[in-house]
């Protein structure tokens, strides 16, 4: 069989290679090709787009890299016509995706979503192009379910995919030599965001936030940022020497390849809304979640959030677990307060590992994997 995949930020590429691997485990002469980044590609998919061309943030942010991303999707789609895929799968990613959804019904290709777009939360009303052109919503997250099935979707909760992985077999010690780290200081985890724009806008109240921690207590941490596969570590590390030359600062921080080997080995960490959230919630390191977009992005789309969370945990346990520190309120000095509240041991540390334990459990529903569940469900409808 033939598939086309379409993922189009890292943690969809993430998924996207879990999912090839398991539909492979049932038909092995598969061919993938679509919109991919580094872990598809090993994977065995032919990326006739790089996620990296097209990965932005925001609304802003997307209107300068339309000229760019409209002759990705036209090769794409010229792809497609020359391929005739049996099925495609579409990996949350939904500006692009939705539009691509419409050509592949036009053109009588299945298609399957696996990762629900957040219309809970942003534009419900698209949910219209999900009953018009998908066939099967495969979502991640348990309250999706309840929500997509009211209003018509063919819908099936498998799991999250985050929580098949396994853990790092690295020990710290291990980790630490990798990394010219100090095993005996604790390590600071610092996630500013998959995409350049996410980067630049969240990375430098994070190291803000470092460097006020590292000045009540100067020998007691170090810190340390995953690049994920779809930033330039060089373009990272011009950034942080750019923030440390402007403050007067040379912050303790190494850069790893690892994200989940990184929050698995530390002891906070501080990382933007996304899948990292669900990446520290599942692996049990104790975060504060932080997010800007651009100004006019968010004067525009904040009255349209529909949800009373921002922090996934939060969402899925209904309460808070993890504070949120958005926008505005995101400064250093605000990051560094509650930092100081989780890092040592006492009630605050406590309460929230407790509350990251309730919401594991709930992204783990049964003993088969969320790819697995998602390949057999996608296999049984295309035959």
């Amino acid at each position: 069989m033939r598939f086309l995949i379409s993922a189009g930020e890292a943690s969809g590429d993430t998924y996207g290679a879990q999912l090839i691997a398991a539909l492979r485990k049932r038909a092995p002469e598969s061919e993938f090709f679509g919109l991919g980044g580094a872990a598809m590609q090993a994977a065995g998919c032919h990326a006739v787009v790089d996620a990296a061309q097209v990965a932005v943030v925001g609304l802003v942010e997307v209107v300068s890299h339309l000229p760019r991303i409209y002759r990705e999707f036209q090769s794409l789609l010229r792809a497609v016509d020359e391929l005739r895929p049996q099925a495609a799968i579409l990996i949350d990613f939904p500006d692009f995706n939705f539009r691509l959804a419409r050509q592949l019904h036009q053109r009588g290709i299945p298609v399957y979503y696996y990762v629900s777009p957040q219309l809970w939360a942003w534009r419900p009303q698209r949910v219209e192009l999900v009953r018009r052109y998908v066939r099967k919503m495969l979502v991640i997250f348990p309250f999706e379910e309840a929500w997509y099935r009211p209003r018509g979707v063919d819908v099936q909760y498998v799991g999250h995919p985050l929580a098949d992985l396994p853990v790092s077999s690295a020990s710290r010690e291990q980790f630490a030599a990798q990394y010219r780290l100090n095993p005996e200081k604790q390590w600071i985890a610092l996630l500013p965001g998959s995409r350049r724009k996410e980067v630049a806008l969240n990375l430098p109240h994070m190291l803000g936030a470092a460097a006020l921690l590292g000045s009540t207590q100067p020998a007691a941490f170090h810190f340390i940022l995953p690049v994920a596969s779809t930033l330039d570590p060089q373009e990272l590390e011009k950034q942080i020497q750019h923030y440390n030359h402007s403050g007067g600062v040379e912050l303790p921080l190494a850069l790893t390849r690892d994200a989940r080997a990184t929050l698995q080995h530390a002891r906070a960490g501080v990382v933007a809304s996304g899948t990292a959230t669900v990446e520290s919630t599942l692996i049990g390191t104790p975060f504060v979640m932080v997010y800007r977009v651009a100004l006019l992005t968010w004067l525009m789309g904040h009255h349209m959030v529909g949800v009373s969370h921002y922090a996934m945990p939060n969402l899925i346990a209904a309460r808070r677990v993890v504070p949120e520190i958005v926008q505005r309120d995101f400064t250093a000095k605000r990051v560094w307060e509650e930092l100081q509240k989780i890092i040592p041991d006492g009630a605050p540390r406590t309460r929230m590992l407790a509350g990251l334990a309730e919401v594991r459990q709930a992204l783990t529903p049964g003993r088969q994997t969320a790819s697995d569940r998602a390949a057999e469900i996608i296999m049984s409808t295309v035959e």
